[in-house]
C-alpha cells in the first residue's frame, strides 16, 4: 500500500524522478498542496555524467542523489518506490504495483527511453546507457573485455574484443567516445602492459552528415577534430542495420567485428498507459502551452516525454534537461493559479544553449549569440555541469574527481563491482 495520509490540501501525484519530477517538487514546497513524488528508483540520477560512470571518471554514487533528502522539508511531500501501471483518468487514480492513489491533478515526468527504430537484434545485443544500472554494466562489459583479451592467443578474437562501436554521434556519443580515446591514451597502456593498446579501436557511428548535428557547424566541426586528434574513427552517413551481438552491419558501409557496441542513437519519449489518446508517433504525449496532456485539464506532462508544438519547436523542445526543468518551475507557479482560478501562464521556453564535452581541455559550447571551444569551453562545461548537481557532497566528490583525474591522468573508479555477461558465446582459447 502507499499509506498516504488524506489532506484538505489538493494533492498532485508526480510520476517520475527526473529533471521535470524533481524541478516542479521543489518549487511546490511549503506550497497549499500535497505532493507525492512516485519513482521506481529512490533516486534522482544526474544523466549528463553517466558517461564518466560508464567509462571509470566517476562513482555512481557521486551523479545519484536520494529522491527523500530531495522532499523531506516539505511537511506535505511524500515519495514512494514503485512502479506506475496506469492511470485512471475516468476516476482520477494512478495504479501502482504497490497499490492505487486518488489525485487532483497528476503529472507525468516520465522522461525518455531508448529508441531502436523497430530493430529488435540491435536492442537485444547493444548497451545503452540511460540509467547508472545500463552505465555499470558498460564499465564491466568495457574491463571484462580487456581481461578476456589477455587471455586469448587469436588475434581476431582479440580485436573485436577491443573494438568498441558506438552509434549515434550526439553528445552522449561524442562524450563516450572522447572518454574511451583517453582512456585508451593514458590509461589502458599502464593497466595492460602486456596488452598491444593500439588494437584498441573507437569506432563513432552517424547517420547524419557531421557528428553533433543539433549543435551549430562551427561546434560539430570542432568536436569533429578534437575526436579525430584523439584517434576516433568517424564513419559519417552511415546506418546501422544490425547487430548480432558479433558483428555491426551498415547499409552501403563498413561491417565491425565488436563484442561492445553503445546504442545512442535515438530516444523517444516513455510514456505511462491511460494517455493512449494523446500519445504522437515519437511516443510523446501531446500537450498545450500550459502543459496540460491534450483533452484534459487536471493531466499534466512535462520534459521528455511532452510534446509542445510551436512554430519554433514542429516537433516539440528538445530532449534535454533545460527545458524539464524551466517546465516544472512554471507548472508549480500554474497550479497554484488554477487552484485560485486565475488564468495560467503559457510555457516559453529560454534556450540557454548547449555544449558537449570531447575530453580533457577540449569541448564545445553554443550559446544564442556566441559558439566556441577548446579550454575555455571545457571550463565553462565543467562549472555549469557542477554547479547544476543536486548536493553539496556529490558536488564536492565530482569536483575532486575532476582535480584528481587532471593532474594524474587516471580513472581510479575502473572496478568490476559486478560481473556482466552479455548473451554471447565468447570462444576461450587459453583455459
Amino acid at each position: 500500500m502507499l499509506n498516504i495520509p488524506d489532506s484538505s490540501n489538493p494533492r498532485v501525484v508526480i510520476i517520475g524522478g527526473g529533471f521535470a519530477g524533481v524541478s516542479i517538487a521543489r518549487k511546490l514546497k511549503n506550497k497549499n498542496f500535497q505532493v507525492v513524488l512516485l519513482d521506481k528508483h529512490n533516486y534522482h540520477n544526474f544523466q549528463p555524467l553517466m558517461y564518466q560512470v560508464a567509462t571509470g571518471g566517476l562513482e555512481a554514487g557521486s551523479i545519484a542523489y536520494p529522491i527523500r533528502k530531495i522532499v523531506k522539508e516539505h511537511p506535505e511531500a511524500f515519495f514512494r518506490m514503485t512502479l506506475v501501471e496506469r492511470i485512471d483518468t475516468e476516476n482520477k487514480k494512478v495504479i501502482t504495483d504497490i497499490g492505487t492513489i486518488y489525485y487532483d491533478y497528476v503529472v507525468i515526468a516520465t522522461g525518455s527511453t531508448n529508441n531502436y527504430f523497430g530493430n529488435t537484434e540491435v536492442e537485444k545485443n547493444s548497451m545503452v546507457m540511460k540509467t547508472i544500472p545500463e552505465a555499470l554494466d558498460i564499465r564491466s562489459l568495457m574491463l571484462e573485455n580487456f581481461e578476456l583479451a589477455l587471455q586469448t592467443n587469436d588475434m581476431e578474437e582479440r580485436k573485436a574484443l577491443m573494438n568498441f562501436v558506438i552509434v549515434g554521434a550526439g553528445p552522449t556519443g561524442v562524450e563516450l567516445a572522447g572518454a574511451l580515446a583517453e582512456m585508451k591514451n593514458a590509461v589502458f597502456p599502464k593497466d595492460y602492459p602486456d596488452l598491444d593498446i593500439s588494437m584498441m579501436e573507437i569506432n563513432l557511428v552517424q547517420g547524419s552528415d557531421r557528428v553533433l548535428d543539433a549543435m551549430s557547424k562551427r561546434s560539430s566541426k570542432a568536436a569533429q577534430k578534437f575526436l579525430n586528434d584523439l584517434g576516433v574513427k568517424i564513419h559519417l552517413k552511415t546506418i546501422v542495420t544490425n547487430y548480432d551481438g558479433q558483428t555491426v552491419t551498415t547499409k552501403d558501409g563498413p561491417s565491425f567485428k565488436t563484442q561492445a557496441m553503445i546504442w545512442s542513437a535515438g530516444v523517444k519519449g516513455a510514456p505511462v498507459d491511460g494517455v493512449a489518446q494523446a500519445v504522437d508517433r515519437a511516443t510523446r504525449i501531446k500537450v498545450n502551452e500550459y502543459n496540460q496532456v491534450e483533452g484534459f485539464t487536471d493531466v499534466f506532462a512535462l520534459g521528455d516525454v511532452a510534446a509542445m508544438y510551436g512554430e519554433k519547436y514542429q516537433f516539440g523542445h528538445p530532449m534535454m534537461a533545460q527545458p524539464a526543468i524551466q517546465q516544472g518551475a512554471l507548472l508549480a507557479e500554474n497550479l497554484e493559479r488554477l487552484v485560485k482560478k486565475q488564468s495560467m501562464k503559457k510555457f516559453v521556453y529560454n534556450d540557454k544553449g548547449s555544449m558537449a564535452t570531447i575530453g580533457r581541455n577540449k569541448a564545445v559550447v553554443d550559446l544564442p549569440k556566441l559558439h566556441f571551444n577548446g579550454i575555455f569551453a571545457w571550463f565553462v562545461w565543467m562549472f555549469v555541469h557542477l554547479f547544476s548537481l543536486i548536493g553539496f557532497k556529490n558536488k564536492v566528490l565530482v569536483f575532486w574527481s575532476w582535480v584528481y583525474n587532471y593532474f594524474v591522468f587516471d580513472r581510479e573508479s575502473r572496478v568490476i563491482i559486478r560481473s556482466y555477461r552479455k548473451n554471447r558465446d565468447v570462444k576461450k582459447t587459453i583455459d
